[in-house]
């Protein structure tokens, strides 16, 4: 039977309520990358199978469909460690598979728990992963992916990001390699070594004796054709290229610097037109988006973060039941430990760094473009707080704003904002201006 759900998510999506259908059979599943450990118990037997099956696509089909008409349709619970990978994209083909995501943290804390020795093994992990899924249910949600857009918009976002990181890292390897022969060329190619410009003009003229030897109309038409136009800045660029003196002369250094530069300067120029192609399937999922008015009206949430911020909560309103699970999933929400008299606030460690990075970077960006959020941030500085600790409170507030805006599908209002900050007499209200907090 195909699913009525088909593909699938790499982004860690958090889980629904409870759901209360029976379950015909519960499985605990370690999953790898070379193969998967399974205890299955089906209801109402006391005795556990033991199942390793290869990671094929062909075994975990002809598995999944032998375990379908076993329990002739009815739900398998699913027991695993987290919601994504390769294991996940197959499971989400079947509509009678209900997961159940842990933590790795609790898995390994409920294993250390009868094995004080750290003993580890897969088989030991899948059955582990059993006795949560049948002793612990009640705290357990089944997860429930978005619709496929949703999912789609998703994984866009972090894919652009990644990209966006890795055209970074490339870019600051380039400036570092030219800072070590051709230092001039940084002047030359322009603002950035991510443009056309820059990458074109190393790839043609890799050494200072390379562009020296270029005619002058030659470097000047090579300008233009990349619509750079001003002729006072061409001709002094030229009068420097005359003049320039090498760093070094030594082979052994310009040699492999020139292979090791116009390497990366081929990276970075693919990554581009890729980065843009990723912006444009994102631009286009996300205008025609339900949702997306209301994260579209968040005051600095521009083409690239609102997407974001749309993926991180989904299109499930019953995925979380307080803004307060939304604050603690991206990380944003610090972790208040205690023992004894001592006490340790400290930033939450296991969570998406991808989803902190959204929230951080919105709220962010936030802080030029709303008033209040402005002035939560200097009062948090105003109390010692460094930049992004700062940030990071602006965040915590906004994921209770958005919150509410995603639960009743209302765009954020600024103004409505200020005047209920006013009507709770929020200090916060004195720093706004006052037209902003007029009633």
């Amino acid at each position: 039977m195909s699913a009525s759900r088909p593909g699938s998510s790499d982004k860690e999506n958090t889980v629904t309520a409870v759901d209360q259908r029976p379950l015909a059979a519960r499985i605990g599943l370690d999953w790898a990358d070379g193969h998967h450990d399974l205890a299955l118990l089906p209801d109402g037997s006391e005795h556990v199978e033991r199942f390793r099956i290869a990671h094929t696509p062909e075994d975990l089909r002809e598995f999944l469909g032998e375990l379908q008409r076993r329990f002739q349709g009815r739900s398998v619970g699913v027991c695993l460690e987290k919601c994504r990978g390769a294991i996940v994209h197959a499971l989400l083909e079947y509509d009678f598979v209900r997961l159940f995501p842990v933590n790795p943290l609790t898995l390994s804390r409920f294993r250390e728990a009868w094995t004080p020795s750290r003993a580890k093994d897969d088989p030991t992990d899948a059955e582990a992963l059993l006795e949560i899924l049948c002793k612990h249910a009640n705290r357990l949600r089944c997860w429930t992916p978005d619709d496929a857009d949703t999912r789609t918009l998703a994984r866009l976002t972090e894919a652009r990001r990644n990209a966006v990181d890795l055209r970074t890292r490339l870019t600051q390897a380039l400036r570092a390699e030219l800072k070590g022969y051709f230092p001039q060329a940084l002047d030359w190619t322009g603002k950035t070594l991510t443009s056309q410009l820059a990458c074109d003009f190393l790839l043609k003229w890799p050494t200072l004796e390379a562009v020296q030897r270029a005619r002058p109309e030659t470097v000047r038409k090579f300008y233009y054709g990349h619509n750079c136009r001003r002729g006072d800045i061409i001709e002094k660029r030229l009068q420097h290229i005359a003049t320039a003196a090498p760093l070094t002369t030594d082979p052994a250094i310009i040699d492999v610097s020139v292979l090791t530069v116009q390497l990366l300067a081929r990276q970075i120029r693919e990554l581009g037109p890729a980065i843009q192609r990723y912006e444009e399937e994102i631009e286009k999922l996300f205008a025609s988006h339900p949702d997306a008015e209301i994260f579209a009206s968040l005051p600095g949430a521009g083409p690239a973060i609102a997407p974001r911020l749309l993926a991180a909560f989904g299109t499930d309103r019953d995925r979380f039941e307080h803004a307060t699970e939304v604050q603690e999933y991206s990380g944003i929400a610090p972790v208040t430990e205690r023992s004894g008299k001592k006490e340790w606030v400290h930033w939450r460690w296991a969570a998406s760094t991808f989803l902190r990075q959204s929230f951080h970077e919105f709220a962010g960006l936030s802080i030029q473009q709303s008033e209040w959020a402005r002035a939560h941030y200097d009062v948090q500085r105003e109390r010692g707080k460094r930049h992004h600790a700062a940030v990071r409170s602006v965040a915590f507030k906004w994921i209770r704003i958005i919150f509410r805006c995603w639960q009743t599908r209302t765009p954020y209002d600024e103004q409505r904002y200020h005047q209920a900050l006013r009507r709770r007499g929020s200090p916060l209200a004195h720093r706004l201006h006052p037209i902003a907090r007029a009633a």
